[in-house]
């Protein structure tokens, strides 16, 4: 078996980047609601509108940046973002000693963050693809893949012990500090994409002459939709969006209820209930190791197809929990299963995605994805919790299960050429 495939040193201080601050965003889980709960004592239903709301305006916000990063260099707007996350951090831990912190702040952090991770997320995808060789693209999105699911089963854990040990602040200026880690690796990486954008901005500009005049800013209305445009009229992308986004939505909206089913009905300790969540990640590790060879062997097509298919098919068994030990192995055997068919999915996902759309929309089209899609999981979260309200917490986790396996009537049945179409 051959050694590691190098993808160059730009891409090994992308890819540092990515990590230290997805384990610093792991290790601070759930870190602003803890905060409103430990120490603003804030109840349930504030917590739970923190929680949607600084998702729903982050969304809201980031709508606009995608088009105003298109035509920008990407590497710039990567570093203010993660400034920009860190300031917001350290906001908190400032405004605590001072003895002012409150919910509004919380609030305020909340959308800034969402926002800087929208728009970060939309700017690397664009940089990824012209860093990286499209040959090689797979590769990086399945190292990308392996290190969120390592940083998924260790962050919280230790996160978990610093705010037990250090006080709730500690994981938030670990955070804070990840980001500025992760400023620092972008800057490292040696710039060269800037006559790739110059020419991608050329090209729109030849698009605008023709149509309605600019903006001081450069942009146009017309251009914000430009990535769902994209998305809704691509043959296979058009699928694929739809279903990944009900899909996260329905394995999302029900996790609340999932804590206090396994929580409060069948008494699992805060211990048992994370290491449920914890142990079954390691099927991220194998998942995105396989992918590649999936891909290799059997084709993007039928990899997407088929663990499309698998992903949906494992929450049901949630809706079955019990308690004691046959409980908790039930749930690490449903997530490890989960996990594993979606670390398979989402490096072909993603690769597709980059693929299939041309080089002058792909901010905008990431923009849209992730805006869509932490909008309606913010919408169906609410949406869940109003229907436990109604049926009870098992039998709103098992319609969410139950709805889970239509979906892979969305995906996309049949394999077509790409098209690389360069018009707006």
């Amino acid at each position: 078996m051959s050694g590691r495939r190098s993808l160059g040193r730009d891409f090994g201080w992308l890819w540092a980047a990515y990590g230290v601050s997805t384990f610093g965003t792991r290790l601070a889980f759930d870190a602003l609601p803890l905060i409103a709960v430990v120490v603003l004592h804030a109840g349930a239903t504030e917590v739970a509108l923190l929680a949607a709301s600084g998702l729903a305006v982050g969304a809201l916000v980031a709508v606009p940046l995608g088009a105003w990063v298109e035509i920008r260099p990407k590497r710039p707007v990567m570093v203010a973002a993660d400034l920009l996350r860190c300031a917001a951090l350290l906001s908190i831990p400032a405004v605590f000693a001072l003895g002012t912190l409150g919910l509004g702040q919380l609030l305020v952090v909340s959308v800034v963050v969402a926002a800087a991770d929208i728009t970060f997320m939309a700017a690397s995808g664009a940089y990824l693809k012209s860093l990286v060789p499209r040959e090689d693209l797979l590769v990086a999105n399945g190292r990308f893949e392996a290190t969120m699911w390592t940083a998924t089963a260790l962050g919280p854990p230790l996160g978990g012990v610093a705010v037990g040990v250090f006080g709730p602040m500690t994981t938030v200026l670990a955070d804070a500090a990840s980001y500025l880690l992760s400023a620092l690796g972008i800057r490292a990486i040696g710039g060269k994409e800037r006559q790739q954008c110059q020419e991608d901005e050329e090209r729109r500009g030849k698009e605008r002459q023709q149509t309605s005049p600019a903006t001081p800013s450069g942009l146009r209305m017309s251009d914000l939709p430009a990535g769902w445009r994209h998305l809704l009229t691509h043959p296979t992308l058009r699928p694929l969006f739809l279903n990944t986004i009900l899909v996260n939505a329905l394995i999302m909206a029900p996790a609340p209820l999932l804590a206090v089913l396994m929580l409060g009905q069948l008494g699992f300790t805060p211990w048992q209930y994370g290491l449920a969540f914890a142990v079954p990640c390691l099927g991220g590790l194998l998942g995105s190791r396989l992918s590649r060879r999936l891909v290799a062997r059997h084709g993007g097509h039928r990899v997407l197809l088929t663990f499309g298919t698998l992903r949906a098919c494992w929450p049901l068994g949630l809706a079955f929990v019990g308690p004691g030990t046959s409980g908790l192995v039930l749930v690490m055997v449903v997530e490890f299963g989960l996990i594993t068919c979606v670390a398979i999915y989402n490096p072909v996902l993603a690769t597709t995605r980059l693929d299939l759309t041309p080089p002058d929309r792909i901010t905008r089209t990431l923009s849209a994805w992730t805006v869509t899609s932490r909008t309606a999981t913010a919408a169906m979260t609410a949406l869940w919790g109003l229907l436990a309200a109604l049926t009870g917490t098992r039998t709103a986790i098992a319609v969410a299960g139950v709805l889970l396996l239509v979906t892979p009537l969305l995906l996309p049945r049949r394999e077509r050429t790409p098209q690389h179409s360069t018009t707006g």
